[in-house]
């Protein structure tokens, strides 16, 4: 299946909602972190060597032809595992975690394959459906996409650097539209209540401490309905897949 513009989301909205369960976490240990001497701190900066690292990230990841999972008959490769394997590497390294440990590199490989058998069987549900993506709507797409770089040179980097030709977009495009008509139709969300909101404001407060620089309710409601709007949307994507699941054929042969 081709790589999606909807993979990315999809995969940061996913992975932020298990950074946000950990920001409790992660604000009581940067007390203790400051502790730490300046030397200390030095010393682990400079303890990863950056092209070992990455070679050690290289080595989980699968030959890109190689197949990796079937779903419905469906084949998913090694070049569309690799891609998310990136996107939870990062995620966990964001994080401070040790990537290179056999335990994670194990539960990220799971995540990984969890994740594109989802993501296929939601694509695989939108074609049921019948979706379409009009000409008309997938230029328009583009030319938002463009507008977001100063010059056309600028996109065409882009492009080379991200391994794709203005055609490869387009079908990204296509693929994105119909997913959106999807959801929207199809994908019933509740809608967030500025209760719910400012519930949400009151708990981040409380979990990292209020002071002169914590913003105001009224400033960050809208970003913050925004995220409760995002949330509820991946737990009825995350149902429809569980859904999917219990009548689709699925063999993972890494």
């Amino acid at each position: 299946m081709k790589k999606l513009l909807l993979t990315l989301f999809m995969s940061l909205l996913a992975l932020s909602l298990a950074a946000c369960n950990n920001d409790e976490e992660k604000e009581t240990d940067t007390a203790k972190s400051d502790e730490k001497t300046e030397e200390v701190a030095k010393e682990e900066e400079t303890a990863v060597d950056p092209e070992e690292l990455q070679k050690k990230l290289d080595e989980q990841k699968v030959e890109a032809d190689r197949v990796v999972a079937v779903v419905n008959g469906q084949e998913i490769k090694g070049t569309e595992y690799n891609d998310a394997l990136s996107l939870f590497q990062s995620n966990a390294m964001s994080q401070g975690q040790d990537v290179t440990k056999s335990d994670l590199a194990k539960q990220l490989k799971e995540s990984t394959l969890d994740f594109i058998v989802g993501q296929t069987l939601i694509m695989q549900e939108v074609d049921k459906k019948g979706y379409k993506a009009t000409e008309e709507d997938i230029n328009k797409a583009l030319e938002a996409e463009k507008a977001r770089f100063k010059t056309e040179e600028e996109f065409e980097k882009a492009l080379k650097e991200s391994d794709l030709t203005v055609e490869d977009l387009k079908s990204q495009i296509s693929d994105n539209v119909k997913i959106t008509q999807y959801l929207d139709k199809d994908v019933q969300v509740e809608e967030v209540t500025e209760d719910e909101v400012k519930k949400f404001y009151d708990s981040l407060v409380s979990a990292n401490g209020e002071s002169k620089e914590t913003p105001k309710f009224e400033e960050v409601k809208e970003t913050l309905k925004g995220n409760l709007e995002q949330q509820k949307s991946q737990q009825q994507i995350s149902a429809k897949i569980e859904e999917l699941r219990k009548d689709s054929e699925i063999d993972l042969k890494i």
